[in-house]
């Protein structure tokens, strides 16, 4: 049986490989890997957040009316990340080392400590109050474009 721990779960480590692939060649100044690699994570990272902010934040809230809890925070947090993504993209175009490796750790941090709400809290209670939905919930996360 797949959960939406494991689905999300597993797409979080996908993300966090190529980001950590990005940086390691932005750190080496292979400028040409680092911007192929970095678009890679950009465009997993924002299918990552459309799967949750169209499919399953919807879902949730629409199923324990909470529109103002951790949904809310989640989407708050997605729009610091896009942030920092756009500021890290601008640093990789223009091969600034310093900027990457700054601007990288602050996303590595706001990434990890996002991951870990979401798989510890948001995830299994997802788990939990969509059990009925579950599966369609999760194939309609794999046909987001």
């Amino acid at each position: 049986m797949n959960t939406i721990l494991k689905f999300l779960g597993s797409d979080h480590r996908a993300c966090d490989d190529l980001f950590a692939s990005a940086e390691a060649a932005a750190a080496q100044k292979n400028w040409d890997s680092a911007r192929t690699l970095f678009d890679q994570f950009q465009a997993a990272m924002a299918h990552h957040l459309s799967m949750e902010e169209t499919v399953l934040f919807p879902a949730f809230e629409a199923r324990t009316g909470m529109s103002e809890g951790p949904t809310q925070v989640m989407r708050m947090e997605h729009e610091q990340m896009r942030g920092l993504m756009r500021d890290l993209a601008g640093a990789v175009t223009a091969g600034d080392r310093n900027a990457c490796l700054g601007l990288s750790e602050t996303l590595n941090m706001l990434m990890q400590q996002h991951n870990l709400k979401e798989e510890n809290m948001l995830y299994p209670m997802s788990d939990q109050v969509l059990s009925n939905s579950r599966d369609d919930l999760i194939r309609s996360m794999q046909a987001v474009a």
